[in-house]
């Protein structure tokens, strides 16, 4: 908390942000490379409460008419510079420091929008032990929550879609407001909606049919839910697999050795080249309190990479993930996972069983110490022995994550290498 500004300036907008002056503990996922600014990302703050802010949506010629938004206008012919409001490098780290709980991040949030502007179009994903709720910006300056019901998931590719505008227990009316406010494009075809239409089936493949001609919805329904009641508790492992997504089991898996060709790859899948990092921030209500919230990381293209657990709880990041640089090294987790996703890529065939065992062994071993931790974790009271014992965890959690790493690393290098054009023996003669 002591290096949190009191002043904070965005390096993109140069917009300048008075800060209160109690600022809270928070986990983030910022840049290694400095130049674009801090881009916190996602993180969890010391109350326990969960914050992500990279999702990018769309909007539409009215919206943005109407209220235009607010981008930086550099010094130029005289006339002085005119700052840009507020995007995805901000978001986290003026928030999150200050929020006690989910709706608490809502309300912050929408006043510095409603104060300061937005140059681009963002979804934000507030939590708490009790309550998840979901933010678009529209415009440069408005905005748009709703509070996730307990017994339903989200699959954010656009934008909101039902509002209840009742008040006080009348009857209101309904808003759509993807119809108002998000976007209607050729490119959603592509782009988002095959997503949502692959995750909902996948969640819940009985409720609505998603195949065939006859289907609900198809991937490029424009009206797919913004949200459903999954068929079945919905895991960490659920999460990861419909993140991860290349369109297995559709004609459109890039990767499937029969079916159409011109189906191949037709949509953007979930799971790609420039996916960077994946966070999945776990409240666990049934866990002891001083360890209830477990940030989950993975980096690189997700098709590839697995997913570990990290206590959010601590004061410092073991040294396998914090030790991101721009040069590319095997001693971080970030560049061995970008380098085992090229190379899994390039051998698929040989390589998927390497990462699925891979995937497999991470989650399964980060389950099992969460599980060894957390019953330690019971028996503490003080907080700073707490902290050192999570930090204990983290670091042992690191350990094993750098061997399968390792391991699987070995492992695809092997596959990839034996596919190359050079290859040769005295055999082949």
């Amino acid at each position: 908390p002591e290096e949190q500004p009191k002043v904070y300036k965005s390096v993109l907008s140069h917009a300048e942000i008075d800060l209160p002056g109690d600022p809270m503990k928070f986990t983030a996922v910022p840049n290694a490379i400095k130049g674009k600014g801090i881009w916190a990302a996602s993180g969890v703050n010391e109350k326990n409460v969960g914050m992500t802010a990279t999702e990018t949506i769309t909007s539409n010629a009215r919206v943005l008419g109407a209220d235009p938004l607010v981008k930086l206008q550099p010094a130029e012919d005289g006339k002085e510079e005119i700052v840009g409001g507020i995007g995805e490098e901000d978001l986290v780290y003026i928030t999150l420091p200050y929020i006690s709980s989910a709706r608490e991040g809502v309300i912050r949030l929408g006043s510095l929008l409603e104060k300061y502007g937005t140059y681009e179009m963002n979804g934000i994903a507030f939590q708490d032990v009790n309550e998840i709720w979901w933010l678009e910006t529209i415009g440069g300056h408005h905005w748009i929550a709703k509070r996730v019901p307990d017994d339903r998931y989200v699959v954010m590719p656009l934008s909101l879609i039902h509002m209840d505008l009742s008040l006080n227990g009348g009857n209101g009316s309904h808003f759509d407001a993807r119809a108002a406010f998000g976007s209607h494009s050729d490119s959603d075809h592509i782009y988002n909606t095959p997503r949502a239409w692959f995750m909902e089936r996948y969640f819940n493949p009985k409720t609505k049919k998603w195949d065939g001609p006859d289907a609900d919805y198809r991937p490029e329904s424009d009206d797919i839910p913004w949200s459903m009641v999954p068929e079945k508790k919905i895991t960490v492992e659920d999460v990861k697999y419909a993140l991860s997504s290349h369109f297995q089991g559709t004609p459109y898996d890039p990767y499937a050795k029969s079916g159409d060709g011109l189906q191949k790859g037709k949509y953007r899948a979930i799971g790609i080249n420039r996916n960077d990092f994946l966070a999945l921030i776990q409240m666990r209500p049934g866990a002891p309190a001083n360890c209830q919230a477990v940030q989950w990381l993975a980096f690189a293209s997700n098709a590839f990479n697995t997913l570990v657990p990290f206590y959010a709880a601590v004061d410092e990041t073991p040294e396998y993930l914090a030790n991101t640089t721009k040069e590319v090294s095997t001693e971080n987790f970030y560049w061995s996972a970008r380098m085992i996703a090229a190379m899994a890529d390039a051998s698929f065939a040989k390589s998927a069983i390497h990462i699925e065992r891979y995937q497999n062994a991470v989650e399964a071993k980060g389950h099992a110490l969460l599980n060894k931790y957390d019953k330690e974790a019971a028996k503490v009271t003080d907080p700073a022995e707490s902290r050192r014992l999570l930090e204990e965890a983290n670091r042992e959690i690191a350990k094993m994550l750098k061997e399968e790493t390792g391991n699987t690393l070995d492992h695809v290098l092997f596959e990839l290498s034996n596919s190359m054009k050079n290859a040769f023996s005295r055999s082949d003669a």
